[in-house]
């Protein structure tokens, strides 16, 4: 089994439960960072949280706000994060396979559900391919990260 952290702020609770739902039935490790609902949160805070433990951990996020924008900004603030929002399913796929992106940025205002099931599932499919390129560049994220 592979863990998988989810998370998401009030803006994106709703779905955070319907994806960890429908993922229930796969071989995932879920671990939902969210707690319970809370109208005051603020998205840095749950982005920093599981960025942090998917790091750590080499696991993989999925994180949801309204936009993905935010959750997308904070979560890439964390050394060693690689966070992608996705609005389709081939953009989930060709980031996991060609960038290795370690979080996934959902919006829950501007995708509608069932495509965002379908987004994170095909995230959660996809391999990094690791070709010379791809390595390449990764390391050069990696080289300015740490000078």
């Amino acid at each position: 089994m592979r863990q998988l952290y989810v998370g998401a702020d009030h803006g994106g609770f709703k779905l955070k439960d319907k994806i960890i739902s429908e993922l229930r039935e796969n071989d995932w490790l879920i671990t939902d960072l969210s707690g319970k609902y809370d109208p005051e949160d603020d998205y840095p805070d749950i982005a920093f949280k599981l960025t942090e433990k998917v790091v750590s951990e080499n696991a993989l996020g999925i994180l949801i706000c309204r936009s993905g924008a935010g959750m997308c900004a904070a979560a890439n603030k964390v050394k060693g994060a690689r966070a992608s929002m996705a609005v389709n399913t081939r953009q989930a796929r060709k980031s996991r396979e060609d960038d290795n992106i370690n979080v996934l940025c959902l919006s829950a205002d501007y995708i509608d559900d069932e495509e965002n099931i379908e987004i994170t599932k095909e995230f959660l499919e996809a391999i990094f391919m690791a070709d010379e390129r791809f390595i390449r560049r990764l390391n050069k994220i990696k080289k300015y990260e740490n000078a």
